[in-house]
């Protein structure tokens, strides 16, 4: 399997939204356009699966640069979607 580089090329943009929009999964999970506690929960056991397996692959060095991605990368998804929130909000003013 070739490895998937976490950054565009050319604008240095992460690809991991662009990655995780592919799994199917996540297609599954949202294609009514709302998630429930059962897919929520099974999100978090694949996550807890995979963070077991790279996390016992990881020297104590390694381990602290990934904890540092994944905090990273955790702010960055949370800032862009409250961002992407905020510029879907109506701009129209109330007038009583």
């Amino acid at each position: 399997m070739a490895r998937q580089s976490w950054l565009d090329e050319a604008t240095n943009t992460p690809l991991i939204d662009k990655y995780t929009q592919e799994l199917s999964t996540f297609i599954e999970a949202m294609a009514d356009g709302r998630v429930d506690d059962a897919e929520l929960t099974d999100q978090e056991q694949r996550l807890v699966k995979h963070m077991r397996q790279v996390e016992a692959k990881l020297d104590d060095a390694q381990h602290a640069e990934v904890t540092k991605l994944l905090c990273e990368l955790t702010a960055y998804n949370i800032m862009q979607t409250l961002y992407s929130l905020q510029q879907a909000r109506t701009k129209t003013v109330f007038r009583g």
